[in-house]
């Protein structure tokens, strides 16, 4: 265990308008939740040597006394290896990276890190950097980063409201129909017996907004594809997988809600992913305003992929 003893912080720009639960909950990691909370009932911490409740809320200066809290020992971090990603976009207020699949956004669930925390190792100098939002494991693409906590509140914002479009693209099983789609269904997060995290379209779910866009169809020999544009209204999890696997165009190499035997054959084809990738976003900049417009190609096992079926297949339009 950790020191036991009075601790004293000062408050910085960065963690400004943030509550003082959150705050003890991120700079004391490890100590239960129940304990700072009980600590913020008894009336122990104190801001500015005022007591305070666990809404409130701090402003930049503000001094935070803590009273002794045993800290668990942390795992070391030297096992997150440092890692910078692609570059789409930087400036003093966020950061916009271009995601590889396979690599989670932030760790848990079974992953010890994610591009997080992979990024806070690679820049020590950061003071600030957290997820604006989140994209699957399997998911590659534009992620964005705040790296001020003003910028971040911002961005949470915009994606709460709707003001971020995002467009994502799709190979998927099947002959889609439609040039231009609304997909209205709404979605039920479960678990499953084994305790994964699963979605099913419910009439009990919240609801989902998908704008689908047809760009192309192929014909090969397995099956007939199409690649799809989706823009997301809504942000539910796993979203465009499952409202496309419900229509019954699952996406290729999809593993929660694909269609395992082709993908399977696929695998052997070249393609070891799955097929959905975060394209483009457009967004007021969270500071300045100015609109921001930002674009990921097809990262190269897909790009390969898709000039394998050929071009020269592409059924009419």
């Amino acid at each position: 265990m950790g020191k036991e003893s009075v601790t004293f912080l000062q408050v910085d720009e960065d963690s400004a308008g943030q509550r003082i639960d959150n705050f003890l909950l991120k700079t004391f990691k490890g100590v239960p939740k129940s304990h700072i909370y009980r600590i913020l009932r008894s009336g122990e911490v104190r801001v500015n040597k005022g007591r305070v409740g666990a809404e409130r809320r701090l402003a930049s200066g503000d001094v935070v006394r803590v009273p002794p809290l045993r800290i668990p020992e942390v795992r070391d971090e030297a096992a997150t290896p440092a890692r910078e990603f692609m570059i789409v976009h930087e400036d003093e207020a966020l950061l916009v990276i271009d995601k590889p699949a396979g690599v989670a956004v932030h760790g848990g669930s079974g992953v010890d890190f994610g591009v997080i925390e992979q990024l806070r190792r690679a820049r020590p100098q950061a003071k600030f950097l957290e997820l604006a939002h989140r994209l699957d494991r399997e998911t590659s693409g534009l992620l964005v980063i705040g790296k001020k906590r003003s910028a971040l509140l911002r961005l949470h914002d915009l994606f709460r409201e709707g003001e971020v479009e995002k467009r994502y693209l799709a190979l998927v099983k099947g002959r889609w129909r439609d040039r231009l789609r609304n997909v209205r269904l709404p979605l039920h997060k479960y678990l499953t017996a084994e305790g994964e995290r699963r979605v099913r379209v419910d009439a009990a779910g919240k609801p989902a907004h998908s704008v689908v866009r047809l760009l192309g169809q192929w014909q090969t020999p397995w099956g007939e594809f199409s690649l799809l544009e989706v823009e997301l209204k809504s942000g539910r999890t796993h979203q465009i997988r499952v409202h496309l696997a419900h229509l019954g165009f699952p996406i290729l190499g999809d593993e929660k809600y694909g269609d395992f035997t082709l993908n399977k054959t696929l695998q052997k084809e070249g393609l070891k992913r799955m097929f959905l990738h975060a394209a483009s976003l457009r967004l007021p900049h969270p500071v300045s305003g100015e609109p921001l417009v930002l674009a990921a190609p097809l990262p190269a096992e897909l790009e390969n992929f898709m000039k394998r079926i050929g071009s020269e297949n592409a059924a009419a339009l």
